[in-house]
C-alpha cells in the first residue's frame, strides 16, 4: 500500500494511515497541539488525495488502534456487518463519498451501507466533504428514537431543555423549566447538569422534574447528568428516571479517565430496563465532544475528529435514545475559533447520523474562544438545515451554572419558525392543548411561564 502522492512537483510521503487521517483533517487547534496536523495547506490536500484513494478494506486491515489493546476498537470491529462490508470493501473513500452524495442514493440506502462501515471509514469520508456536503449527506438520513416520546422525524426539530441552577435549587430549576416549556422547548429531554454530583442531589432533582412532568402530562423525558454510578445509586433508591446519562470518549483509556467502562454501561442499560420509569425501549443518553481524548492524554496520536467518530461507534453498542456533541465547550485548545467550531459541529452531526444514532448538538462556545453569539446562531441554522434531531437551549443562551454560552429558548423557537420545523409530534399536541402553539406556530401566550402557576 503506497501512501504518497505528487502535488505541484513535490512528493508527499506518509508513514502510515494514522498520519494520513490526521493530516487530511481540516484545521483543528487540537490536532496542532498534539503535533499531528498538516504543516501546510498543500500537505493537507496531498493527505486528502491519498485518503481518497484508500479502499475501505485498506482501512479495516490497518486499524489506527488495535482491537487487541482497546475495548472501543473491539466494539467497533464487532459491530461491522460482514455481509454488507464484503460488497463494498473494494470501494475507495472517494467512491463512498460519491455514493452518499449522489441524488439517486436514498437515506435508507445510506443507512444500510453504514452498517458495513467502521467508525474510521465514516471519519475518512467526512474528511473529504465540504461543509455543504456534510449538511446534504446528513439531511438524507432519518434516525428515529423512542423513549417516552419519539424524536427524529423529518421536518421536526426537538430540543433539550437545560434548566441548570448554580445551587441546584429546585425552585430556581423549576422557574427556568417553566420558562422553557412556555417557548415550546423540552421535547427531547428535560436534562439538568447538577452542581452537586451526589446521590441525594440527583434524587431531589429527578423527583422534582418527574413530579412536574406527571402533574402537567408532558410527553417528554427527565434526566440528571451526574456520573452514571451516581445515577444508578439514586435509581436503586427509588428516584424516578426516564433515562440514564454518561459522557463517553473514543478510546478505552479516555473512558477510564471518565470513570466508565463498557461493562458499567451494560449494567446501567440493564438496570434502566427494569427500574427506569420510561416506556422505552431506548433509555440511554450520551454526550461527547472533539478533544476529550487529547485532554485525557489518551489519544494515541489519532486526530480528534476520528476519535469523535469512534465515540459514536462505542455509543452504537447501547442503542441510545439520544447523543449530543458539546461542540464548542472544551475551549480554544481544541477548536480555536468559530470556523473550527462550525466545521466540527457539522462533522459530528454527519458522523453520528452515519452511525444510526439520534444525533443532537449543543451549539455552544466559551468566553475565551474566538466566537460570538452570531457565529453560534449561524451553526444553529446550518444544523437545522442538516436535519439535526435536537439542539440544546438554556435561559437567554447563558448557562449560569456551567458558565458557557449556548442557544436560548427563543433561538430554538426562531429556528423552527424560520426553517419550517416543528416540535416532536406528541409534544406539539401537548403545546396546542395548553395554548402555547397553534398550527405549528407559537401563540401570544408563548414565553409566559405563569401558564404553569395554578
Amino acid at each position: 500500500m503506497e501512501l504518497k502522492t505528487r502535488l505541484l512537483n513535490q512528493v508527499y510521503q506518509f508513514k502510515n494511515i494514522k498520519e494520513v487521517f490526521a493530516k487530511a483533517n481540516e484545521e483543528k487547534s487540537g490536532d496542532r497541539l498534539a503535533g499531528i496536523a498538516a504543516e501546510s495547506v498543500q500537505e493537507r490536500i496531498a493527505a486528502k488525495q491519498v485518503l481518497a484513494e484508500l479502499t475501505l478494506g485498506d482501512i479495516r486491515d490497518h486499524p489506527l488502534l488495535s482491537p487487541e489493546e482497546d475495548e472501543v476498537s473491539r466494539i467497533i470491529e464487532e459491530q461491522i456487518n460482514d455481509t454488507i462490508f464484503k460488497d463494498i470493501k473494494g470501494w475507495t473513500v472517494a467512491e463512498l463519498r460519491e455514493y452518499i452524495l449522489d441524488d439517486g442514493t436514498t437515506g435508507q440506502e445510506i443507512s444500510r451501507i453504514s452498517r458495513g462501515l467502521s467508525s474510521e471509514m465514516i471519519a475518512a469520508v467526512a474528511k473529504l466533504m465540504s461543509n455543504l456536503d456534510l449538511i446534504h449527506g446528513a439531511n438524507k438520513i432519518e434516525v428515529l428514537s423512542l423513549c417516552n416520546t419519539a424524536i427524529g422525524q423529518k421536518g421536526r426539530l426537538a430540543s433539550r431543555l437545560q434548566p441548570n441552577h448554580p445551587t441546584d435549587s429546585v425552585e430556581g430549576m423549576l422557574a427556568s423549566l417553566q420558562e422553557g416549556l412556555s417557548y415550546g422547548i423540552g421535547d427531547a429531554v428535560i436534562g439538568i447538569n447538577p452542581v452537586d454530583d451526589s446521590v441525594e442531589s440527583v434524587k431531589r432533582l429527578l423527583h422534582a422534574t418527574h413530579a412536574f412532568i406527571e402533574d402537567w402530562g408532558i410527553p417528554t423525558q427527565n434526566c440528571v447528568l451526574a456520573h452514571v454510578m451516581t445515577q444508578m445509586k439514586a435509581i436503586e433508591q427509588g428516584a424516578p428516571a426516564h433515562m440514564i446519562f454518561q459522557s463517553i470518549a473514543g478510546t478505552e483509556a479516555a473512558n477510564r479517565s471518565f470513570g466508565v467502562t463498557a461493562s458499567m454501561l451494560d449494567e446501567a442499560k440493564d438496570m434502566m430496563r427494569v427500574l427506569g420509569t420510561s416506556t422505552g425501549p431506548q433509555r440511554l443518553y450520551f454526550e461527547t465532544g472533539q478533544g476529550s481524548e487529547l485532554s485525557a492524554e489518551a489519544h494515541y496520536g489519532i486526530d480528534q475528529m476520528t476519535l469523535e467518530a469512534r465515540n459514536y461507534g462505542f455509543a452504537k453498542r447501547y442503542n441510545p435514545y439520544m447523543l449530543n456533541t458539546v461542540v464548542g465547550f472544551i475551549g480554544p485548545e481544541y477548536l480555536y475559533d468559530s470556523k473550527q467550531v462550525i466545521r466540527a459541529g457539522l462533522e459530528d452531526h454527519f458522523m453520528g447520523k452515519m452511525h444510526g444514532i439520534s444525533m443532537g448538538v449543543d451549539v455552544c462556545y466559551t468566553n475565551h474562544i474566538r466566537a460570538d453569539q452570531n457565529d453560534i446562531e449561524d451553526l444553529g441554522v446550518l444544523l437545522t438545515a442538516a436535519g439535526v434531531n435536537f439542539i440544546i437551549a438554556t435561559p437567554m443562551g447563558d448557562d449560569c451554572m456551567l458558565n458557557y454560552q449556548s442557544l436560548s429558548y427563543h433561538d430554538v423557537a426562531a429556528l423552527r419558525q424560520t426553517m419550517n420545523r416543528r416540535p416532536a409530534p406528541r409534544f406539539e399536541a401537548w403545546l396546542e392543548e395548553n395554548g402555547i402553539m397553534e398550527g405549528g406556530k407559537l401563540t401570544k401566550r408563548a414565553g409566559d411561564p405563569t401558564i404553569f402557576i395554578r
